[in-house]
């Protein structure tokens, strides 16, 4: 059979084509990626430039996902922007299934339309506010109820068959944090999804709200990091109703009250307005957990719509006000809540639904007893790509000049979920590969046509 090999140096990959079966092998070489692994820095809450560094923080910027840019913004390197396009597929997925249509919105909003709302105000400092060369009054939206708001209002009015409408965007947003800290958890530039609901009644908002609020719970649950949902303040964006998610963690901002009996949750800023320390479902006693808000829902009503007179045609043919949900996702915020809750002190763990890579092979060292086992290694990646579906998810650390203890310790230390190494135990008549369930702590012996099964049962899992 003709086998042809050619190298990409765009994609810094090997592709091995293979003309009878048709296939492709598709997988990245360590030695070609961009990882610059700096001097581990020791203890968390220590500054950096003036910022409280985070575990989540100290360990993406230590192994070469992250770099400090200016106050409050980060440079997002190419295994932390992996993952970011994974988790920003799952959001898409989620949305998509319950109707959302995205959109782009611009991130420069119109001074006029804050002012309408007089949130041009009330946002204070934290709103970045500048002027184009004409003098107009600008600035970068942290949010987006009031471009939407006003986009909506411009078009044709919308009968009621037409409703709901579900516009839904991830792009970024900007803050003038007073005190940014620990890395992507507060900074002044996020990536954030938001989604916006119109609907003709309170009712059919309520709905939406619990459509979306259980698409939210869907997301949480698919990337398996323990979540929590409580009641909130609708603060400064108004409306009725509010609930937030919660990551639990010492190091959150948030300090929410559950109860011991049930799965109620509330923010202790609201339960302060309540002034109880009992539960408000069913009377249980609530505790205090510090925890780092991941998204935030909200029934608006008719808030934002009555200031633009933002209508629908109703059925008898008059214009009434559209009802309004918003929902946001943290999108940078989720990915380091996600290292900062999974991770030890010493190495990354990623949600497997969003590492980088799900698979590190580590092949022999140059010279060495195992280097004539080397031969497993193109049909062992044709067979992860075919059996487990993971083609171009494999990463080879083919820097066979360092030991295999020293590879296996980078890749620990980067999280991927799966190790494979090619090691002594894949010599002689019955051979082992070497295969680390990063994740779940354990080491295992696999014969190389098992692999492929094994690994596809832990990733369905």
């Amino acid at each position: 059979m003709l086998t042809m090999w050619r190298f990409y140096p765009i994609f810094r990959c090997r592709i091995k084509f293979l003309p009878v079966q048709r296939r492709c092998i598709h997988y990245i070489k360590r030695s070609k990626l961009y990882q610059p692994v700096s001097p581990v820095m020791k203890g968390t809450d220590v500054m950096k430039k003036g910022e409280a560094i985070s575990k989540s923080q100290q360990l993406m910027m230590t192994y070469g996902l992250l770099h400090h840019g200016a106050l409050g913004t980060y440079y997002l390197l190419p295994l932390a922007v992996r993952s970011l396009h994974k988790l920003i597929a799952i959001i898409e997925k989620y949305m998509n299934d319950i109707g959302a249509q995205q959109i782009d919105i611009p991130n420069l909003s119109l001074a006029q339309h804050w002012k309408k709302t007089g949130r041009w105000d009330e946002m204070g400092s934290e709103l970045f506010k500048l002027k184009d060369r004409q003098g107009k009054d600008l600035c970068l939206g942290p949010t987006q109820e009031e471009a939407i708001v006003s986009m909506v209002k411009s078009q044709l009015v919308m009968p009621e068959k037409d409703l709901p409408i579900l516009l839904y965007q991830i792009n970024k947003k900007f803050r003038d944090e007073p005190r940014p800290r620990y890395g992507l958890l507060r900074a002044r530039e996020f990536l954030m999804k938001d989604l916006y609901s119109f609907n003709a009644s309170p009712e059919s908002a309520t709905e939406t709200y619990k459509l979306v609020s259980q698409a939210y719970e869907n997301i949480f649950t698919h990337l398996g990091v323990d979540y929590k949902v409580v009641q909130a303040s609708t603060g400064a964006m108004g409306g009725s109703l509010s609930h937030e998610f919660h990551f639990i963690n010492d190091i959150g901002e948030d300090t929410i009250l559950l109860c011991t009996k049930c799965n109620y949750g509330v923010n202790s800023e609201l339960k302060g307005l309540q002034d109880s320390s009992q539960c408000a479902n069913c009377g249980g006693d609530l505790y205090e957990k510090k925890s780092i808000e991941v998204g935030h829902t909200f029934l608006l009503g008719t808030k934002y719509t009555s200031v633009f007179n933002s209508n629908y045609i109703n059925k008898s043919g008059k214009q009434e006000l559209l009802h309004m949900g918003c929902f946001g996702v943290g999108v940078t915020r989720l990915l380091a809540a996600a290292v900062e809750v999974l991770s030890t002190l010493e190495d990354i763990r990623w949600p497997a639904a969003i590492a980088p890579y799900t698979v590190c092979i580590v092949p022999p060292k140059t010279g060495s007893k195992e280097f004539t086992a080397l031969s497993l290694l193109a049909p062992l990646v044709e067979q992860l790509s075919a059996e487990c579906h993971i083609a171009g998810d494999v990463i080879v650390d083919d820097r066979d000049d360092l030991t295999i203890g020293r590879r296996v310790l980078d890749a620990k230390h980067t999280g991927y979920p799966f190790i494979i190494v090619i090691g002594k135990n894949a010599l002689g008549p019955d051979p082992k590969l070497e295969m680390f369930l990063v994740n779940e702590g354990q080491r295992l012996y696999v014969s190389p046509g098992d692999v492929g099964s094994l690994l596809r049962e832990k990733i369905q899992k």
